[in-house]
């Protein structure tokens, strides 16, 4: 398989370092705005470099994305920018006739007059209306191929498999005690995508009703997670796999909730209060005049970028689906999950655990792509493909996963 890996920040590093250690792997282009970026991720592999260049593209420039999967016979392109660039990458992939995945779907707009009430432009619809041509065409798009989504939606495709005849909730419960020494507020994940779904209407899908929205952190409960974690606060979030898991699984109801804690949560009504969650720009003085910025843009750039918190962080990350129904005749309840221990992902791999969370799924998911194990076409979610094959690559890449019945 050759891969061109557009994004080398702290996600597509981990790629690189987690994919140089599977034989499936041919070459993997690794592309970023900043070449100097792209060097470093390539260059930290140190024997394993033969296997991987270094290329510099605008990932929203779709002809320079398209041609550099051509010149370099790339049959997939994996996608670890921000949402902002799911398009323009998921159209250059099409025009290249190469397989996309990505780890987050196109976003989403509220909608104008009932924004807590009703869905706008819903996660991955952009994506979603161009499924056909990718059907007829034999391609596939993968989306939503991360941790959150991605292995959140493999544990819910598990669940309706093997673990119930009847499904009446799924519900994604994410948290962390992770801590950074040095800092008060450091996001162990991008920022901007942080105020992105933490901030737009949350999601919620029910049988019945479908899609609809509620207030930003509505809805609080507390969640009690693995592993040392324990119970957590958690409140209604936009994320992906409520768009994703009712469209192959028969759910009556889908909810995302993350565990954020209650001064995150203070800190992000703050920046919404102040107007710096805002992408368009605003202008203000500079030194040789007026210059136009974003000021999303401008709080992201003043904290600490989340890839270099791993000698500072503390702690341990669980992703999973709490699943709610009936096997057997007989009420069942289980929370399915993976938890990533920061000092054992720095040792291993040198990556914080959270960004290292994240990489791991897409590189599984590319290996069964590989061996045939996972095949398709269309835009399908990870909920598409059956759930054991993944599960158990997962557990032989060292990082096995868990159940816990509730």
């Amino acid at each position: 398989m050759r891969v061109l890996l557009v994004g080398a920040g702290g996600v597509g590093t981990a790629i690189t370092r987690i994919a140089a250690r599977r034989s499936f792997l041919e070459v993997m282009v690794v592309a970023d705005y900043d070449p100097a970026r792209a060097e470093a991720a390539v260059a930290a592999l140190g024997a394993d470099e033969d296997r991987f260049a270094a290329e510099r593209v605008d990932a929203g420039d779709e002809a320079a994305v398209t041609r550099l999967l051509e010149r370099h016979g790339c049959d997939v392109l994996l996608n670890a920018t921000d949402p902002r660039f799911v398009m323009p990458l998921f159209r250059a992939a099409r025009a290249a006739g190469a397989t996309y995945v990505d780890m987050a779907m196109s976003l989403s707009r509220p909608h104008a007059e009932r924004p807590y009430e009703e869905c706008g432009v819903k996660l991955g619809d952009a994506q979603f209306s161009q499924a056909d041509q990718w059907e007829k065409a034999g391609a596939l798009a993968l989306v939503g191929m991360g941790v959150e989504p991605g292995l959140s939606d493999v544990f819910a495709r598990h669940a309706a498999d093997e673990l119930f005849d009847e499904i009446e909730e799924i519900g994604i419960r994410d948290s962390a005690n992770l801590t950074v020494d040095g800092y008060d507020f450091a996001p162990s994940f991008s920022i901007w995508t942080t105020i992105e779904e933490c901030l737009n209407p949350p999601v919620v899908y029910e049988a019945g009703r479908g899609w609809f929205t509620t207030a930003p952190f509505s809805e609080p409960e507390v969640f009690d997670f693995p592993e040392g974690i324990g119970p957590v606060e958690c409140v209604n979030v936009e994320h992906e796999e409520v768009l994703l898991v009712p469209r192959w699984i028969d759910a009556r109801r889908v909810t995302f909730k993350y565990g954020l804690g209650r001064e995150f949560v203070e800190t992000l009504k703050t920046l919404h209060l102040l107007g710096l969650d805002r992408t368009e720009p605003v202008t203000v003085p500079g030194p040789a005049g007026p210059v136009a910025v974003s000021p999303r843009d401008v709080v992201a750039a003043c904290l600490p970028d989340p890839a270099t918190l791993g000698e500072r962080m503390h702690g341990r990350t669980c992703a999973g689906t709490w699943v709610r129904g009936v096997k057997d005749g007989a009420p069942r309840e289980v929370y399915l999950y993976h938890v990533v221990d920061n000092q054992w992902s720095m040792a291993e791999y040198g990556c914080q655990a959270v960004v290292w969370q994240t990489a791991v799924n897409p590189v599984v998911a590319l290996e069964l792509l590989a061996t045939g194990a996972w095949t398709g076409s269309g835009v399908l979610g990870p909920e598409a493909f059956p759930a054991r094959p993944f599960l158990e690559l997962l557990t032989a890449y060292g990082s096995p996963w868990g159940m816990r019945e509730r």
